[in-house]
């Protein structure tokens, strides 16, 4: 793959020349973060639960959401493929 060009040109002029069947790939070093779309959610907890959340996160120095994101990741992670409770699909 040839390296990165040194000449800055703007995104319009990259896809010009794609458009013309020209090799882009110098433009592109491959580099990147894939980035999962994310989607918000509400969650009722008791109060009891928020201040367990909150002391967990006081004590690790991290964010409640964090918290929340990393015992849920654990728990899924827990269990067995296959073997859902759901009586309705996650829409």
């Amino acid at each position: 793959m040839a390296k990165t060009s040194k000449l800055r040109i703007s995104a319009d002029e990259i896809a010009e020349k794609a458009s013309r069947g020209e090799d882009i790939s110098a433009h592109f070093t491959n580099k990147f973060t894939v980035v999962r779309p994310i989607r918000r959610v509400n969650v009722d907890l008791t109060q009891g639960m928020l201040r367990q959340l909150d002391e967990r996160a006081a004590r690790l120095n991290v964010s409640r959401q964090a918290v929340i994101k990393t015992l849920l990741a654990r728990a899924l992670e827990q269990e067995p493929p296959g073997k859902s409770r759901s009586r309705r699909p996650v829409t």
